[in-house]
């Protein structure tokens, strides 16, 4: 990925923008750059569809489904998504 001089927003910005994108959460104005910067960028057309994969896997998921989890996995998880929340 790099950066887009036709939208103004590097890859970086885009990535950090990415989730409020995707729940709806951006401007218009917002919104038309990111949509010109994802029509121009493949490597962000990726992310996007990765976190729409991940959105779409995630609700699949079942408390028992959880349980099974390797207690370490599931403790690197828990901290993994802690960390991104307190980042957001």
């Amino acid at each position: 990925m790099t950066a887009t001089p036709d939208t103004g927003i590097p890859c970086d910005v885009f990535v950090e923008l990415v989730t409020e994108y995707l729940e709806g959460a951006l401007s218009t104005t917002e919104v038309a750059r990111i949509d010109a910067h994802l029509a121009l960028c493949p490597g962000c057309v990726s992310v996007v569809d990765q976190f729409r994969q991940t959105v779409r896997l995630s609700r699949r998921i079942r408390e028992d489904d959880v349980d099974r989890l390797d207690p370490t996995l599931r403790a690197d998880l828990m901290a993994a998504f802690r960390e991104a929340a307190r980042n957001r």
